[in-house]
């Protein structure tokens, strides 16, 4: 670190990487949280999880009994040990509250002000976050497993809505009712995602082991169907030789740049696509067990190079460079299934929620950085480079000196 900052007195190092380095660092340095943990509100399975992305001060969660909750995550705490507290929540005796399951929950990506719900009892909801009721409901014919608003959308104000219809509905905010709808997939659409640069540009997963890339603005059907083994890519007349897994796709997720995506099947295995030419990048992540029957939530760091991507896996929550497809280690701390994660890009944090009803809280650990010159041959092969050190991040975290 003090070289680091020599090299920056110096001229020799621009003050951005420093920023780089350092979140870097963070991100792939987490640890279960030892003082900082949130209010345990769910009786059931936490599905999903989102945090604001205009402050980055609230968490919001949809669990399997349709009980919502919103959390203040950024409370200035009295002492080191603080709990994250419930400030709302729309329990099973709320007249609005879903009558089943909770997939997916979502903020409005501009305000505060609005969240979106969305359930396997076939509704849609868009919240008013000040009164706690809806302002809007879309009713869908069947049971939903996803939706999801375009982050950066300025001309459109579209929801996309998988579920277990093969046709992806789109909903719009302004007129109240789905404008219409995309078909082009076999079977039940898992899951969906709006790309984070490309306003008109949604990427969709399905049971019938297909990835297909859309611009709404065609009515032709697909953009492309992206193919595991790099076939060319082809339009809607010939996406039925296109699979990009060997079984159901049920998780999604663009880098911050919207260049690459991950997704994740149940055939166990991730693969990272490039967006511009739909090509397979072939980067091996290994096996990674996804035996789930509904949408999984990954989560892609920000700021960080390479990125990180979090996936569940059974019971831990595992961290994968997505540079080289390296497995860096698995967080460990569940007592059942995870579900969702979401990655805090202003604290370079992770939340995760499970079957176990439990929403983890996994930090930085400041403490885990080994000199290089200190550090075992055999260590060494598991670390990382940061400000000429190595971060090993699968050490164990506990010091030695409590056994005093």
């Amino acid at each position: 670190m003090l070289s680091f900052l020599e090299g920056l007195r110096n001229g020799r190092q621009k003050p951005e990487s420093l920023v780089r380095a350092e979140v870097t660092r963070r991100t792939f340095c987490l640890e279960l949280s030892k003082g900082r943990d949130v209010q345990r509100i769910h009786q059931s399975g936490i599905n999903t999880l989102d945090i604001d992305p205009t402050e980055g001060k609230y968490l919001l969660s949809g669990g399997s009994m349709g009980v919502l909750a919103i959390f203040d995550i950024e409370s200035i705490p009295a002492s080191k040990e603080f709990t994250s507290k419930a400030v709302c929540t729309v329990g099973r005796s709320n007249k609005h509250v879903h009558k089943r399951s909770v997939e997916t929950v979502q903020w409005y990506p501009h305000d505060t002000g609005i969240f979106t719900s969305s359930s396997t009892d076939c509704l849609l909801k868009v919240w008013d976050t000040n009164a706690l009721i809806p302002a809007e409901t879309f009713t869908m014919d069947k049971p939903i497993y996803c939706h999801n608003m375009s982050p950066i959308a300025t001309k459109h104000c579209l929801i996309g809505v998988a579920s277990q219809s093969s046709h992806i509905s789109l909903c719009d905010l302004k007129s109240g009712s789905a404008t219409h709808i995309l078909k082009g997939h076999r079977a039940s659409v898992m899951c969906l995602k709006w790309s984070p640069k490309q306003e008109f540009l949604l990427a969709s997963g399905s049971q019938d082991n297909k990835l297909m890339l859309w611009d709404i603005r065609k009515a032709k059907g697909c953009l492309m169907a992206l193919d595991q083994h790099n076939g060319e890519a082809v339009g809607h007349s010939s996406t039925a030789l296109c699979t990009a897994h060997n079984g159901h796709v049920n998780g999604l997720c663009f880098t911050e740049d919207g260049l690459r995506l991950l997704s994740y099947g149940t055939d166990d295995r991730l693969r990272l696509w490039d967006i511009a030419s739909g090509k397979n990048t072939l980067v091996n992540f290994g096996k990674v067990t996804n035996d789930s029957r509904k949408n999984v939530k990954l989560a892609v760091s920000t700021g960080s190079v390479p990125d990180a991507a979090f996936v569940p896996n059974t019971m831990d929550l595992a961290v994968f460079d997505l540079q080289n497809g390296e497995l860096v280690y698995d967080l460990k701390g569940h007592y059942s299934n995870v579900n969702c994660c979401v990655f805090h890009p202003l604290f370079q944090e992770v939340y995760s929620g499970g079957n176990d009803s439990n929403i983890l809280l996994w930090e930085p650990d400041e403490g885990r950085v080994v000199d290089l010159g200190e550090e075992k041959p055999e260590k060494q092969k598991k670390g990382r480079m940061f400000y000429g050190q190595t971060v090993n991040a699968t050490e164990d975290a506990w010091s030695s000196d409590e056994d005093g």
